[in-house]
């Protein structure tokens, strides 16, 4: 929500500042068009060239997250951590025999069933249960930090596409006041061409070719880099929650007690979704 506020603020400002400056919006409003068609069918057709049909449709999602803001509730880190550390107890107490049927088919687990909303996140869902299924397929015999290794080299591919499209977007952003001295460039020509006419008309052919360099910057500056800062920051947030999983995991397989496991895997979350320890113990004990 609050880059679309911030995208109406700054054509607010930006145009309203020129208007009330004595600016005439008319010559401007005009040209941005014309402008727009170069810039932006420049801008699309470099992001078609750049990626591929799945990077393309990752890019078009993308934009869903940075107006709704990160996935997952200070509720989905604390299910996240009860459930893992659930799933870890019963390997603890019971054997990888009773653990096996809960994470090879998570979708019919009674546990799991506990949690829809976290088993409706399949990245999330896999790394518990692949990561729990190589254990106990090992009959644990697996050294821990063999399984952190494991963890590591998923939770990178996993992060690396996630912030495709936020590089994508980035590139963009670097490659639109380019783009804009191109659309200036064509209009420079375009005014060479008509260089006889008379310097009123010569005048506003200048004044259309400069809005291109005007519109390459603001769209750069003001709004595309924005979006991807922005959405570097969502998808950080919504890291969070995979290496609170990872924390409880191989926290549990150091034999750490469960107090601990528990506050290893909250204190590395952020303010903004971080339980308190005791609101964590009492989600653990069913209260």
């Amino acid at each position: 929500m609050y880059a679309a506020i911030g995208i109406v603020v700054l054509i607010v400002m930006v145009f309203g500042g020129f208007a009330i400056t004595g600016g005439a919006l008319g010559p401007v409003l005009e040209a941005i068009p014309h402008e727009m068609l170069i810039i932006g069918g420049a801008a699309v057709a470099s992001l078609i060239t750049g990626n591929s049909l799945h990077g393309l449709k990752a890019i078009g999602g993308c934009f869903a997250k940075i107006f709704k803001g990160p996935q997952h509730t200070k509720q989905d880190h604390i299910d996240a951590i009860v459930l893992t550390t659930r799933l870890m107890k019963l390997l603890r107490t019971e054997g990888p025999v009773a653990l096996e049927s809960h994470v090879t088919e998570p979708a019919s687990s009674a546990i799991f069933a506990e949690f829809p909303r976290l088993l409706a996140n399949k990245p999330l869902v896999a790394l518990i249960a692949d990561t729990l299924t190589l254990i106990v397929v090992s009959s644990g015999t697996l050294e821990v930090h063999a399984v952190e290794e494991v963890m590591d080299n998923a939770l990178k591919t996993h992060f690396h596409e996630v912030h495709e499209p936020q590089h994508a977007l980035q590139n963009l952003a670097d490659a639109l006041p380019a783009l804009g001295i191109v659309a200036a460039v064509l209009g420079v020509v375009k005014t060479m061409g008509s260089i006889d006419k008379p310097p009123a008309i010569l005048g506003g052919m200048i004044g259309s070719a400069l809005v291109g360099t005007f519109m390459g910057v603001l769209l750069a500056y003001g709004m595309v880099s924005p979006l991807a800062g922005r959405l570097k920051q969502v998808i950080e947030a919504d890291e969070q929650i995979f290496h609170a999983v990872k924390q409880v995991i191989i926290a549990s397989l150091h034999g750490w007690p469960q107090p601990l496991v528990v506050e290893g895997a909250r204190s590395g979350l952020g303010h903004d979704v971080r339980p308190g320890l005791s609101e964590l113990l009492d989600a653990l004990r069913g209260r």
